[in-house]
């Protein structure tokens, strides 16, 4: 990924409804504690045409992609609405909002999400569970995982928006999902809670800062390794997921975690470079039922900004278990 110059805003626009209850075999996922928020595609398609939850496609910049091809019933929802640069963590609360309401979306909408990056879809979700929307859904291996599954797809625009005129709670209705930088730190010092890095060994190490845009090596003085994808690629969670980008096994994704010291007993703050794995590690473990969670936005990216920030550089130790 070089640099952040493709997150742009895109034209906004609101969601076909589909049938929520039509969205999940009672046999998919017994292995999470919400696993109706994860959606396989066939159960979406056997829904799509008839009323219910809002469909979202989420991308940066993408909206000419989306026209092209996209899940039948799909609007475009960009993600420029959503952060914003420099750091490109969370807008504003009222700019959140305005989005939010914009595409129709209040806190009792179901929302289904997906992308052709699952990353980017998680990031959505992550900030609508954040403001309070109560049931937000992902589509299991996304837009490829649609695809692969030979089902049918849609080209031309999204439908004109329906906005909603308020979002019907306080808003944002889940602030401790979302942590800025001093609640970031304190987590860091804290012995009934963990900093996870969601980031390559390289990056956590110190060998690299994996972005072309961060100069800053090694990670937060703390922090324990969450792992996440390919060595090299921002934009892999190639650790969370089985071949075809699907969810890993919840216990694979526990296990994991405990070798290095994260546990559902911890309060557990998710971060990466900037917010995009650390939304889908977020989500993971919110399905998993974990409850103390949430996502240090500026991640990477923002602690390495101010010298007085501890941190710590690795690369001559060996990689952990």
């Amino acid at each position: 990924m070089a640099g952040r110059t493709y997150k742009i805003a895109g034209f906004l626009t609101s969601a076909f409804r589909v049938n929520t209850s039509s969205l999940l075999p009672a046999s998919y996922r017994t292995d999470l504690a919400r696993a109706r928020q994860l959606v396989p595609p066939h159960a979406l398609a056997a829904a799509i045409d008839r009323d219910g939850a809002r469909l979202f496609e989420v991308g940066c910049g993408q909206q000419a992609l989306f026209e092209r091809l996209h899940i039948p019933g799909a609007a475009y929802l960009d993600l420029g609405g959503l952060e914003a640069p420099p750091l490109y963590n969370k807008v504003a609360d009222h700019a959140l909002l305005d989005t939010l309401l914009a595409h129709g979306i209040r806190h009792d909408s179901t929302v289904i999400l997906y992308g052709r990056s699952q990353l980017a879809a998680a990031r959505a979700a992550h900030l609508m569970l954040f403001a309070g929307v109560r049931d937000v859904r992902l589509l299991d291996g996304g837009f490829a995982a649609w695809c692969g599954a030979a089902l049918p797809c849609a080209s031309g625009p999204a439908p004109v928006p329906m906005p909603a005129c308020d979002f019907g709670v306080p808003f944002p209705a889940r602030p401790e999902f979302l942590l800025d930088l001093g609640q970031a730190a304190l987590l860091a010092g804290r012995a009934d809670a963990a900093l996870a890095s969601i980031r390559t060994w390289s990056e956590f190490s110190g060998a690299t800062s994996g972005y072309s845009y961060i100069a800053a090596r090694g990670d937060i003085a703390g922090a324990r390794w969450g792992r996440a994808g390919r060595e090299g690629d921002v934009n892999s969670m190639s650790e969370y997921q089985l071949a075809d980008g699907r969810m890993r096994p919840a216990a694979d994704i526990a296990a994991m975690w405990r070798a290095n010291g994260i546990h559902a007993g911890l309060h557990v703050g998710f971060y990466c470079g900037t917010g995009w794995r650390a939304s889908l590690a977020f989500f993971y473990a919110w399905l998993m039922g974990w409850e103390r969670i949430g996502v240090f936005d500026g991640g990477w990216y923002e602690w390495s900004m101010d010298p007085a920030n501890p941190l710590v550089c690795r690369i001559d130790e060996a990689i952990l278990a």
